[in-house]
């Protein structure tokens, strides 16, 4: 059994101390890395074991921060925080760049390996990092099938993936086609995968505080939506240590730790610490 590590990082972004969750794999060499964000609410546990489970298949992954420590239970709280984000690129932008910052300098992360995860909120600030033309190898998003400003998707230079469910009234087919034409227009390699029946925050096991309507969680497409985001991290970001990039190739299913059970699936009930966090996210 591989042994990985965690620790918490401090680092500044808009205005506030943020607080992530840098996990590390066994062994000693620079390892490709994953930035991972969380859903609106802010970081928890759910975040925090993906990012575990991200180390457990070699990566080094950091789970960063959205609201300076702070886990927005309250959904008019979080709505008030995030909307205002999300109209807001290079806010946005700024939130990811600290955060990837951060992994950039960590020694057990190799800085020309890096590729971007994120769920909502954390999927929309992925998505602008590569519309600012940062060097990543993949991006994937779940229910954050947002726009940018005209253009600007011309810059992203790696493979997209997004998945949706098919019900999510906040992600609608309105808004995945618009999200579809941005990025087929700046010829982004880029992939949707669209869940049948699933709400929004599918992905997302309960939590015991009010959620803003429109969301659920289904089991079966999480552990779909997990295994989606593994595979194409073994696409573009193959582990191995100390090598040299490599482009991405034809997706294939990765080998190592069974990818069908997704690591959030081992829940709690606390939102801060062994939690299952946000399920009411944008």
């Amino acid at each position: 059994m591989t042994t990985t590590t965690t620790r918490t990082v401090e680092y500044p972004a808009d205005g506030l101390t943020m607080v992530g969750h840098l996990a590390l794999p066994a062994g000693v060499g620079r390892r490709p890395a994953v930035l991972l964000g969380p859903e609106g609410m802010g970081l928890s546990d759910v975040e925090r074991r993906r990012a575990d489970a991200l180390a457990e298949r070699g990566y080094t992954a950091l789970a960063f921060d959205l609201h300076g420590g702070r886990y927005l239970g309250d959904p008019d709280e979080m709505l008030a925080r995030c909307l205002p984000l999300l109209a807001d690129p290079d806010r946005m932008r700024d939130i990811g760049q600290a955060a990837l910052d951060v992994l950039r300098t960590e020694p057990r992360a190799d800085p020309d390996r890096i590729a971007a995860v994120g769920y909502g909120t954390g999927g929309a600030v992925a998505l602008e990092l590569g519309r600012g033309g940062v060097d990543l190898r993949a991006i994937a998003t779940v229910n954050a099938t947002t726009t940018g400003r005209p253009g600007e998707a011309a810059r992203i230079r790696c493979p997209v993936w997004a998945g949706v469910g098919s019900k999510d009234p906040i992600m609608p087919p309105a808004q995945r086609e618009a999200f579809t034409a941005e990025m087929q227009a700046a010829g982004v390699d880029w992939r949707l995968t669209v869940y049948g029946g699933a709400l929004h925050a599918f992905h997302h096991p309960p939590v015991d505080h009010p959620a803003v309507p429109g969301v659920g969680y289904h089991p079966r497409h999480a552990r779909r939506a997990w295994r989606d985001v593994v595979d194409l991290l073994a696409e573009c970001l193959p582990v191995t240590e100390d090598g040299p990039p490599r482009p991405c190739r034809t997706p294939r299913r990765s080998s190592g730790a069974s990818p069908a059970s997704p690591p959030e699936t081992r829940t709690s009930r606390n939102p801060q610490r062994g939690s299952t966090g946000p399920t009411g996210s944008r």
